[in-house]
């Protein structure tokens, strides 16, 4: 059964395209305690194969498989071969995606009711799955039937009232971007503009306070600075710390710029991970 001690405090957050096991490896040695599987990984699931192989004890989670694009037997074979492996370090995360990107998404929250049921049938129990969350009804269903919900680009308002929706016993873990160094802002700038464009994360960003005046044109330099912690390490730890206190159990940190496994051993070594 994977508890929700097991994540750690702090979790390192990457795009699949973006990790391979020297990347794992080194996040195991700075003290994170999860890594995560950002994007849409594919169903075969080999990346997570991979990062697994190349470490000892970090925990893995996808951040996440998306429904449309995975199917859930397949997903769920994929999940017990490297259970079988690696038995205990896998947590699925999946979602539903964005209405963008993805023309076939509607009714999503029946939808996912469905892949949970399929998981389900598979032998992929609540206790190692998750969702990615954001509404109130999803994160309800987050709480009822996986092990918790890993909300992301949000702000420490919404952790604050994730908790209250989902209760105290389900997990919750949301991912914080950072960026470090002189070219904070000019790397925070583009990837807040990409997020400012799907629709689920302007109304979730709305419900937690956030001003039209905030996030019109790619987003306000004050937002910029809201969303991504920036730019020195002890930032980054201040962004991680106002989310636990907002109520979450795990954070789940996203390093932008050129040398990410750089920001995150700062990071490390503010928070005292090592």
């Amino acid at each position: 059964m994977t508890t929700k001690a097991a994540f750690g405090r702090i979790g390192a957050w990457r795009s699949a395209t973006q990790l391979d096991g020297a990347f794992a490896a080194r996040a195991e040695q700075l003290g994170y305690g999860t890594l995560w599987v950002g994007g849409s990984p594919v169903s075969d699931l080999v990346i997570v194969e991979e990062l697994l192989d190349a470490t000892e004890h970090i925990l893995v989670a996808t951040g996440i498989v998306n429904i449309w694009q995975a199917d859930a037997a397949s997903v769920a074979q994929s999940f017990h071969r490297i259970e079988d492996a690696h038995p205990g370090r896998l947590v699925l995360g999946i979602g539903s995606g964005h209405r963008e990107a993805t023309p076939e998404r509607i009714r999503p929250l029946a939808a996912l009711r469905s892949y949970l049921d399929v998981l389900d049938d598979e032998g992929v129990g609540p206790d190692r799955r998750l969702l990615a969350a954001l509404g109130d009804r999803t994160l309800a269903l987050a709480a009822e039937r996986t092990l918790g919900a890993h909300p992301y680009f949000t702000l420490p308002e919404h952790t604050a009232h994730a908790r209250r929706v989902m209760g105290s016993d389900a997990l919750l873990a949301p991912e914080l971007t950072v960026a470090l160094g002189d070219r904070a802002l000019a790397a925070a700038r583009p990837f807040v503009r990409r997020y400012l464009g799907l629709s689920n994360y302007v109304v979730a960003l709305r419900r937690s306070g956030v001003s039209d005046a905030d996030v019109d044109g790619g987003g306000s330099e004050a937002f910029v600075d809201r969303i991504v912690a920036n730019p020195a390490p002890a930032d980054a730890a201040a962004g991680a710390a106002a989310h636990l206190a907002a109520g979450a159990d795990h954070v789940a940190v996203q390093a932008l710029g050129d040398d990410p496994l750089g920001a995150l051993e700062q990071i490390a070594v503010e928070l005292d991970l090592m």
